[in-house]
């Protein structure tokens, strides 16, 4: 996991004694590097025949979970309208938030100038639900149905309070560009048990064209200063797949494999001439990419799904690029050894339009998100699998804009929000944390969000102060320099 020590490993003799000449220094580093990097290729040398091999010594232990699917509401679903049931704010309505509860704090420059705050409850009916009784709104009712799997956080929450440095910070513990994504980490240290699929893939579904949808950037998925190989693979959901992964009219398969075998030689010359690392990564490119041309057109073709499991996830599934169809997908992926799913849906930045919108936004993905569960379950997969549901922070329990009875908006909200964890390794049927009468600050239990990645680090077995990668002059890690703990009420 460290750059330095891997060039040294990578480097050819003759490219060695170019860099540092008969210097003793240079003899002595040479020497003692050279029982470490031996026992480091001995160990990597354990899982023959694998594309994306574990780093030697991970996981950590056993981990619960195998793979991941996150799934990413971008734009911030509003807490109060699904998951933090205030049913004393009805008689709040259209007063103004007290001093108390707002206390001076940090506001978005969108309601900053507002003269008034007024107190927006929720629209919408809650009820309980599961084993527990856990109150879930009117707008997800098949969620509602496997609740019992899920463990409900009230208090999550975050340093940022706008969408792109908070996005960035959910998916890589820091709001500054450049760091590794979540998915690029678990590709890097656990690698894949698919040799035909990508370690980490990407999916970017539709979205009601009600909702706002804030732009994604690829530094959502990228690997950061971890090796390029480890990026996000995004799979599009109209058209091919893949652009250009299919040969093109009058070539042969037989024929692209001796043009990537002459291509993969010239990439080694290439390699030992420079010992660019970079180099690797394109010759591990282009070979998966050969591989897809296969495994991806039978990943796609849903034919072979009973109609009953169609049914499950709704008519939107067989309709391409469909938060429905890319649920289902997410499954295909897992069941096929890839190690991360990303599916990222837009469209929950309701500024005003609330009711209407969040409505809209539930119903393009409440469906599918409850089958997805029940789907895994009934396939033996929730047992391995960890499935992550959140945005990137919560929203305001005032008003941003006009508020009437049926119509409101709310502003960003960094303070709490909700999140969920199913499957693999998470205690279901429980709400953790809990927030004051306005939801609006943490009262019980905060979790913040790198406390919410080292512990799905933790069911995955790994370590995460221990998971670390030297860039920058520091020892990187998933959940930043700063101490973060794994929520153990979380574990089962």
């Amino acid at each position: 996991m460290d750059p330095f020590l891997d060039f040294q490993r990578q480097q050819t003799r003759r490219q060695f004694f170019v860099g540092s000449g008969l210097r003793l220094g240079g003899l002595g580093l040479g020497w003692l590097m050279a029982g470490r990097g031996t026992q480091a290729w001995a160990a990597a040398a354990g899982a023959p025949g694998r594309i994306h091999p574990p780093l030697p010594g991970l996981p950590h232990w056993a981990g619960r979970a195998k793979a991941i699917i996150y799934l990413h509401m971008n734009g911030a679903p509003s807490q109060i309208d699904l998951w933090d049931h205030k049913p004393g704010l009805k008689e709040y309505f259209d007063k103004e938030l007290p001093d108390s509860v707002r206390m001076a704090q940090r506001l978005s420059t969108m309601t900053s100038g507002q003269g008034r705050f007024p107190v927006a409850p929720s629209k919408f009916n809650f009820s309980p639900h599961g084993r527990n009784g856990t109150m879930v709104s009117e707008l997800l009712p098949h969620t509602a149905r496997v609740v019992d799997e899920l463990a409900v956080i009230r208090t999550v929450h975050t340093n940022a309070i706008n969408h792109d440095p908070a996005c960035t910070f959910v998916m890589t513990g820091s709001e500054v560009p450049g760091k590794a994504s979540i998915g690029s980490w678990l590709a890097y240290g656990l690698g894949s048990e698919s040799n035909d699929l990508p370690a980490f893939v990407v999916l970017t579904p539709s979205f009601p064209s009600s909702g706002n949808g804030q732009a994604l950037f690829t530094r959502m998925w990228s690997s950061g200063f971890l090796p390029t190989r480890f990026n996000g693979v995004a799979l599009r959901g109209a058209g091919d797949p893949v652009l250009y992964v299919q040969n093109p009219p009058g070539v042969d398969p037989s024929d692209r494999r001796t043009q990537l075998d002459a291509l993969s030689r010239l990439n080694h010359l290439g390699y030992e001439k420079f010992g660019d690392p970079e180099i690797q990564t394109r010759i591990a490119q282009y070979e998966m990419a050969f591989r897809m041309q296969t495994s991806v057109p039978e990943l796609t073709d849903l034919s072979k799904e009973s109609a009953s499991t169609l049914e499950m996830y709704g008519a939107d599934v067989k309709r391409p690029g469909s938060f429905t169809q890319s649920a289902l997908l997410a499954r295909r992926l897992i069941e096929r050894g890839v190690r991360v799913v990303q599916v990222l849906h837009r469209g929950w930045d309701q500024h005003d339009n609330l009711p209407t919108a969040l409505r809209n936004q539930c119903l393009d993905t409440d469906q599918a998100t409850g089958a997805l569960i029940q789907d895994l379950r009934q396939r033996g997969l929730l047992d391995s699998t960890l499935v992550v549901w959140g945005g990137e922070f919560g929203r305001t329990v005032y008003s941003q804009g006009k508020l009437t009875a049926d119509n409101y908006g709310r502003d960003h909200h960094p303070r709490n929000f909700c999140m969920w964890l199913a499957g693999a390794g998470i205690k279901g049927g429980q709400v953790y944390g809990e927030t004051d009468d306005f939801s609006y600050n943490i009262v019980e239990n905060p979790v913040h969000v790198n406390d919410l990645n080292a512990t799905i680090l933790h069911c995955l077995g790994i370590d995460h102060s221990r998971f670390t990668f030297k860039s920058q002059g520091l020892d990187q890690r998933l959940t930043g320099v700063e101490e973060s703990s794994v929520v153990k009420q979380l574990l089962a």
